[in-house]
């Protein structure tokens, strides 16, 4: 199961993400809300592979003065293929790309093979997952669905876990 490292979002931002979800839900269509685990949550994933060492937490920790980072939440956006994720854009601004490039660089002599590609720095669409696995006609279902939820949100990246999907647990490292 794969391994990554993720940003978290504030209350407000992750509520209004929520809220979203739920509303996915109650209209039938594919949601995160469907993922039962006690650690899902809204969040924005920085860098993913196989496996992430443990041993990077303290190296990551040391970020912490980079927090609280402000961000928007942008528009709605697909990703393709045969079943297509739904997803929040988070605007890429130059903070946030930075942030990037540093945990990307920081995890990097603690993973034991390559990263997945598309987390690469130029690669990356930095974003929080709505519902995967949709059909063509399901996603525009759900944009109508959720079309009075898609303004903009003002929001701040508060913390960083490490997620260890071999065990399923997640270590908070800032927040």
């Amino acid at each position: 199961m794969a391994h990554s490292i993720e940003l978290l979002l504030d209350d407000h931002s992750d509520a209004a993400i929520r809220k979203v979800w739920h509303r996915l839900s109650d209209a039938g269509l594919p949601s995160q809300l469907r993922v039962k685990s006690a650690t899902n949550r809204p969040h924005i994933t920085v860098i993913a592979a196989d496996r992430i060492s443990a041993d990077v937490d303290n190296e990551l920790a040391a970020l912490r003065p980079r927090f609280p980072l402000p961000v928007v939440v942008g528009a709605p956006l697909v990703f393709g293929g045969g079943r297509m994720t739904l997803a929040r854009l988070i605007v890429a601004s130059a903070d946030l790309l930075e942030l990037h490039r540093e945990v990307y660089r920081r995890c990097l002599p603690f993973l034991p093979q390559e990263p997945f590609p598309h987390r690469a720095p130029r690669r990356w669409t930095p974003h929080a997952t709505l519902g995967r696995r949709f059909t063509p006609e399901q996603v525009g279902r759900a944009l109508d669905v959720i079309d009075d939820l898609s303004a903009d949100i003002s929001a701040d990246v508060v913390g960083l876990r490490r997620w260890d999907g071999d065990e399923r647990i997640e270590r908070v490292l800032i927040g």
